[in-house]
């Protein structure tokens, strides 16, 4: 250290060259020291700094390590909304909103930029320091997350030439990233992440920032949301300034002012996204002219002046290595495709469901094709059509074998007007056992903790139980004697079937598996019927009197209890002490005359956890939206639901807005 230094001032020096040469390297991509440099930089500042604490300063850019663990993230009131816009998925809708515009505006000029596919933040500095970061939440209120976001080294912690200001941007995790903290986490044994966004999504709302500065985040700017100090009136210009003041701002971003000019940037853009190091689901248009935007003003929930285009679900051909058939709860025979991995929406695909067999013969698919596959709604990966033109020799047409693979009997096609089935009837079938025990126990269901396919499979074998009743007479030293289960494993299984006892009638309708009988309309069911025996007795007429029941699902519940063997199993339950009737939840009734619609994936909830909020409060769930559907919960990659409710101007909340509803 110079000795004319105070170490003051060389705690400031250093800081500010760490932040020059981060900016270097993680913004311009031009780097002016090496690693081994700036390494030695960052921790002469950590020494200096650990030996005076009175000099700590919240945008050191040692908080990119990460600081204290919090308890809870605080609530952040945005001075300015940071509002959603509205999606187009074709081109005849982007021409639409082009000559909308138009009819306001003579000759707009539109920014044409990519859609980052990642978390929404804003990013607030008071006298050129970086304060406050906080998610979009619903737009007026998001959650402070200042601590992760100083995590991520793109950020810039401290601004010249602009005091006050509040830029909007997108936090993402690289694909790069992504993938080694995925492989990383397969080599422990760990759930891998589901793709990108999510991975995002998680990271920045860690209470622990050295977790998320271990996720190793970026960001995009592309908003200015306040600022007295820059008067640029266009969009573009503004972009032009932030970059210069050390924000990482969009690429690939261009003015066009024709619709042409727009459609082939867009191509331009979608043609890029396999080889960008970040993912995309779209492309924004906005009108560039900030005077221009004020014409055209506002609607109710996105602005008038700007729509995202989305692309359809990314494609990609790769080969049919097989097709795998799974035996499920119901008897149905489920074929699956076996792929050469490919990479689809951030991950790699090498399954896809394949539904019936009239499904495989309509698509002519046969093993060894080449097949184009795509993930709906970029989540589940599903064949969108063979290549048979690719094929070098004759492949066999595929067939569905004749006789169950579990327990030989023969199999059965069953239309039963929800789509071609095949099916296995015999009610003894080993396979169908293990699956309906397996589905009896999940964590939707009996919620059974402990009882994994393996341990059932051992219980089955070993003759304990038969069915699902015979895990209510289990003993500590039968499961003990198992192989590789231990006392204790044995003590905590059998707590935990105990604990089931008390799960409620809507969980043991659902648990006892009736085809076509999801979660909420077991729900139903036990709401109307209040008994699992009154269950036995009802009509289809009844049942199709209940909300979202067609006639198939009434007679699905209907054949169901009239099977004596059924019957039996619901006895024996009841007689195990498994409580059959129905209890209400009721806590408020907030919600009472209020329909709602959930779709995509929620931050912090499932969505099953959401509808029981709804419903204890006194609302209802159904799983369509339509006219009478007061508000639509949406999460991410939320889809058609999604888009409909925007058709027919039904509220859309985000998860943030409901947890204020369920405030009161």
């Amino acid at each position: 250290m110079d000795n004319s230094m105070t170490v003051s001032e060389r705690i400031k020096q250093l800081r500010a060259m760490i932040e020059y040469h981060s900016k270097r390297y993680y913004n311009d991509d031009a780097p002016e020291i090496s690693d081994y440099e700036y390494d030695r930089l960052f921790e002469t500042l950590k020494k200096l700094e650990a030996e005076h604490p009175e000099l700590y300063d919240p945008n050191s850019p040692t908080s990119r390590v990460g600081g204290r663990a919090l308890d809870k993230f605080e609530k952040v009131e945005h001075r300015v909304r940071l509002d959603s816009l509205t999606d187009v998925f074709s081109f005849e809708e982007l021409k639409k909103f082009i000559d909308t515009v138009k009819e306001t505006v003579s000759e707009p000029v539109f920014s044409v930029e990519p859609k980052i596919d990642g978390l929404s933040v804003a990013l607030e500095y008071v006298d050129g320091k970086f304060t406050v970061g906080a998610t979009r939440g619903d737009g007026s209120t998001g959650e402070n997350v200042s601590e992760n976001i100083r995590t991520v080294r793109s950020v810039p912690l401290s601004i010249d030439g602009v005091k006050n200001i509040t830029v909007r941007g997108e936090v993402y995790m690289p694909r790069a990233v992504f993938e080694e903290i995925n492989r990383e986490r397969e080599s422990r044994g760990e759930a891998l992440m589901a793709n990108p966004r999510n991975a995002a999504a998680g990271s920045l709302r860690q209470l622990d920032p050295t977790v998320c500065a271990k996720r190793r985040l970026d960001i995009f700017v592309f908003n200015l949301q306040e600022s007295d100090e820059i008067q640029s009136r266009s969009h573009s210009e503004i972009l032009d300034t932030l970059s210069k003041l050390g924000f990482h701002v969009l690429e690939n971003r261009r003015l066009a002012s024709s619709y042409d000019d727009i459609v082939a940037h867009i191509e331009r853009i979608g043609a890029m996204r396999p080889t960008l190091p970040y993912d995309i689901d779209g492309v924004v248009i906005k009108v560039d002219d900030l005077d221009d935007r004020i014409l055209l003003g506002e609607g109710t929930s996105t602005p008038k002046w700007a729509v995202a285009y989305k692309f359809p679900p990314e494609e990609k051909q790769t080969k049919l290595l097989d097709i795998e058939l799974a035996l499920g709860r119901t008897g149905v025979l489920t074929p699956t495709a076996i792929l050469s991995p490919v990479r689809l929406a951030g991950t790699s695909v090498s399954r896809a469901a394949l539904h019936n067999i009239d499904f495989i013969r309509e698509k002519d698919i046969r093993i060894g094709d080449t097949v184009t596959v795509r993930k709906a709604g970029d989540i589940i990966p599903e064949i969108v059509c063979s290549h048979p033109e690719k094929r070098e020799q004759e492949l066999a047409v595929f067939s569905m074998p004749t006789h169950c693979p579990s327990c030989g009997e023969p199999l059965v096609k069953d239309d039963g007007g929800m789509g071609s089935a095949t099916r296995c009837i015999n009610s003894s079938c080993p396979a169908q056992q293990i699956r309906m025990i397996e589905h009896f126990v999940s964590r939707n269901a009996m919620n059974i903790d402990g009882l994994g396919p393996q341990v059932v499979e051992k219980l089955l074998s070993e003759g304990l139980i038969k069915d699902s009743a015979d895990l209510y007479s289990l003993k500590v030293e039968q499961i003990e004697a198992l192989d590789r289960m231990g006392r204790k494993s044995a003590e905590n299984l059998v707590n935990a079937i105990n604990g089931s006892r008390n799960a409620g009638l809507e969980r043991v309708i659902f648990a006892i598996g009736i085809r076509n009988i999801g979660e909420v309309a077991a729900g139903a069911l036990a709401k109307r019927f209040r008994t699992l025996t009154a269950c036995f007795d009802a009509t289809v007429e009844e049942i199709t009197e209940l909300d979202d029941f067609g006639e198939i699902t009434a007679r699905s519940v209907v054949e169901f209890f009239s099977e004596e063997k059924n019957r039996e199993l619901c006895r024996r339950l009841m007689d195990a002490g498994v409580k059959c009737e129905y209890e209400s939840s009721i806590v408020g009734n907030i919600f009472e005359g209020k329909t709602f619609v959930l779709t995509g994936t929620l931050p912090t909830m499932t969505r099953d956890e959401a509808s029981a909020m709804i419903e204890s409060r006194m609302g209802k769930v159904t799983s369509s939206v339509s006219k009478k559907t007061d508000y639509v919960l949406a999460g991410a990659a939320a889809g058609s639901k999604l888009t409909k409710a925007q058709n027919l101007g039904i509220k859309i909340i985000d998860e943030e807005e409901f947890k204020r509803m369920l405030e009161g």
